[in-house]
């Protein structure tokens, strides 16, 4: 199975399920900025519910910027907020400790450009879970996917929560504040992560039915 993915700031659950599930995948560069979607925001558990971190960007051509020409912004010092907040809702889960290092350079110093930072923090995941999909960027916009592609650029959005296009299904597990908050589903692949650790491949695999590999 092979995919057309955007970029995505540590997509959701329902992103790396596809991962791992496909040989390979193209990362559309060309397409332009969305607002609002897994491009730039990721959401995470916290007591009170999901919280989304939303990453500040420049955009030179306004809404016609393409992704590949989207700098991350200066202002607000979002990596200490961001990685603050990661360690806020997961300090007390049993697999932060042992993954933190990991991520925590890539806040300490993250690259000027979001598709860069995105990319650096995919390949970081993927390394960990032992994803073996190859995945290359198309800095043109990609307008007729190859054949037995599976398009995700307009699925993948936490405006379709059920993701009903691809089959997914929702397969809970442990998380911290489960009792306060019931099971959050699909958020960003470090809740499944840190969560859960090695077992998180399992959770992987079975919330894509055999079914997906024909849509």
């Amino acid at each position: 199975m092979h995919l057309l993915l955007p970029s995505v700031y540590l997509g959701p659950v329902s992103c790396y399920a596809c991962l791992y599930a496909a040989e390979t995948a193209v990362e559309d560069r060309g397409e332009h900025y969305v607002k609002q979607t897994y491009r730039n925001r990721c959401y995470i558990a916290t007591p009170q519910g999901p919280q989304a971190l939303a990453l500040p960007v420049e955009r030179a051509l306004g809404s016609h910027t393409p992704m590949r020409d989207l700098r991350l912004s200066d202002h607000g010092n979002w990596p200490r907020q961001h990685w603050n907040a990661l360690v806020s809702a997961y300090e007390n889960s049993p697999y932060f400790e042992y993954y933190a290092d990991d991520f925590r350079p890539l806040y300490e110093k993250p690259a000027p450009y979001l598709v860069d930072f995105n990319e650096a923090l995919r390949e970081t995941v993927c390394s960990l879970l032992g994803l073996p999909c190859i995945v290359s960027p198309s800095s043109d916009y990609v307008a007729e996917p190859a054949p037995d592609t599976v398009d995700l650029r307009g699925v993948l959005t936490p405006k379709r929560p059920d993701k009903s296009e691809l089959a997914f299904r929702v397969v809970p597990y442990y998380q911290v504040f489960r009792e306060r908050t019931g099971f959050l589903p699909d958020l960003s692949i470090v809740d499944l992560l840190f969560n859960l650790g090695p077992e998180s491949r399992l959770i992987l695999r079975k919330s894509l039915p055999v079914s997906f590999s024909a849509i």
